[in-house]
C-alpha cells in the first residue's frame, strides 16, 4: 500500500497541512492512520477523499455541510442521507451556474458594446 506524508497529501490535495489537521479534528476527514512514530500517513483512499472534499469546497459547500458529510461517511447505513446532502449541493451548484450564465451574458454584452465603439472610433479616424 502506498502511503503519503502530510506534506505530500497537502501538495496533492491543494489543502494546507493545517487544513488537513483541522479537517481531521472536525470530523470532516476520517481519522488518519499513524506511523509507529505517531506521524500521520495518508493512503490513496484518504487522497481520494481529500480530492472529493476539495471539489465540494471549491463548489461552495460550507464547513458545516462538510462536517455533516464527514460524519455520515463514517457509517455505511447513511447512504440515503449522503445522497440527499449531495443532491442538495448539486442543486445549489446548478443555481449558481444559472446565475453565472446570466452574468456572463451581461458582461459579454458590455464587451461587444466596447468593441463596437472601438470600431466606430477606428472608422472615423481612418
Amino acid at each position: 500500500m502506498t502511503t503519503y506524508s502530510p506534506a505530500e497529501a497537502a501538495a496533492q490535495s491543494g489543502f494546507s497541512i493545517d487544513t488537513l489537521r483541522y479537517y481531521e479534528r472536525e470530523g470532516i476527514l476520517p481519522p488518519i492512520e499513524r506511523s509507529a512514530g505517531g506521524r500521520r500517513v495518508y493512503s490513496d483512499g484518504d487522497l481520494w477523499m481529500l480530492g472529493f472534499l476539495r471539489c465540494l469546497r471549491d463548489t461552495g459547500m460550507s464547513i458545516e455541510q462538510l462536517r455533516r458529510y464527514g460524519e455520515l461517511s463514517l457509517d455505511d447505513t447513511t447512504m440515503p442521507e449522503r445522497v440527499a446532502l449531495l443532491e442538495e449541493h448539486a442543486a445549489s451548484i446548478r443555481a449558481r451556474i444559472t446565475e453565472l450564465d446570466a452574468t456572463l451574458v451581461r458582461v459579454q454584452e458590455k464587451v461587444d458594446w466596447y468593441r463596437g465603439e472601438l470600431r466606430r472610433t477606428a472608422d472615423t479616424t481612418s
